[in-house]
């Protein structure tokens, strides 16, 4: 005779079990089920009539499946503590026993157990449940940043972690959305659709009929339909610009303002000089109207000789922000080297 341990995940809508799994019940002499089971309603809709158990005895398992074959559903967090009960009682005196798995967790399953595990932390956690998308956001920013030092240090191994704890920012957020009763709410479901349905619309050449030679017409259309996007939300007023986060670090602000300018064709001469001019001409034929880059607005010599640099490193193709920190970090290794040099002086 033979045991059957027929496993399930609890993110898989109880029901949908394998083929073969459906199969195994139906021929088994003896369904066994823990009471309360979340497949039971499903057995019975099949014509299957398990027998209900309070607690799983893994003596009486293995004596009844040595007479005929027995089916064991299994919860759906797993039976391991009664698995491993079974292989000590079959070591010694052999038993066919197979381990059937009925469904199977997809890709990306345990978002749901996230999701579900936020929703109980803002129900039963005080802290938690105090939390706005104010004073959630200066961890989303704090995480982010953590995120990018793993990265630039080369520290692989942590980023997993760190990606957790932006994912958790997500989640987060799309909790507190959803307790709204007013037009703004949404849920983490919106989000994960939201970006969804944007991936496919400025990817064309892969989820429709449009062909591209390479990236560089890649990059191409998909500026293409960020224009016509802003176009379609703010109209005549709609700009290239639009959506630049202005409180993001300087660098960072210079150096996508430039490359967003860069990519629609803006004059270079845009650009503050140091003397309150334009880099040349300041004319409306080049672009500039009238007073644009003068007087004090303008900035300070040292933030146009920055914005210089800004403009030289995206013409290298480099990161402004990244470059600095790195230099950043040399200057901080040798500052800590002198430390300990004149400890041990």
């Amino acid at each position: 005779m033979s045991l059957t341990l027929l496993a399930t995940t609890h993110r898989v809508a109880p029901g949908l079990l394998t083929w073969k799994a459906w199969e195994a019940l139906r021929s088994a002499a003896r369904v066994r089920v823990r009471a309360g089971h979340p497949l039971l309603p499903y057995l019975r809709d099949a014509g299957i009539a398990p027998e209900e158990v309070a607690a799983p005895d893994a003596r009486d398992l293995v004596a009844a499946a040595r007479r005929e074959e027995v089916v064991w559903v299994a919860a759906p967090e797993g039976d391991e503590a009664l698995m491993r009960e079974v292989g000590t009682l079959v070591l010694n005196d052999p038993l066919d026993v197979e381990v059937l798995h009925g469904s199977y967790d997809l890709p990306g399953a345990r978002l749901l157990d996230l999701v579900a595990v936020m929703e109980t932390l803002r129900r039963e956690c005080p802290w938690d449940r105090e939390q706005t998308h104010e004073t959630l956001a200066p961890y989303l920013l704090e995480e982010a940043y953590e995120v990018l030092d793993t990265i630039e240090s080369g520290d692989l191994g942590a980023l997993r972690e760190e990606l957790g704890d932006v994912l958790l920012q997500v989640a987060f957020h799309s909790v507190v959305a959803s307790e709204r009763a007013d037009e703004t709410a949404f849920t983490v479901d919106d989000v994960a659709g939201g970006i969804v349905d944007k991936l496919v619309r400025r990817h064309p050449h892969v989820f429709a009929d449009v062909s591209v030679s390479g990236a560089d017409e890649v990059d191409a259309n998909w500026e293409q339909i960020k224009a016509a996007e802003r176009a379609a939300k703010s109209g005549d007023e709609a700009s290239a610009l639009d959506g630049v986060p202005m409180g993001q670090p300087a660098l960072s602000l210079a150096a996508q303002l430039q490359r967003r300018a860069r990519r629609m064709g803006a004059p270079g001469d845009l650009a503050p000089a140091a003397n309150g001019a334009l880099t040349s001409g300041n004319g409306p034929e080049n672009g500039a109207e009238s007073g644009a880059g003068n007087g004090p607005d303008a900035g300070s010599d040292l933030g146009v000789r920055l914005f210089a640099l800004v403009r030289e490193a995206g013409e290298q193709g480099l990161d402004p922000e990244a470059e600095l920190r790195a230099v950043s970090r040399v200057f901080r290794d040798r500052v800590r080297v002198w430390e300990r040099r004149g400890r041990d002086a």
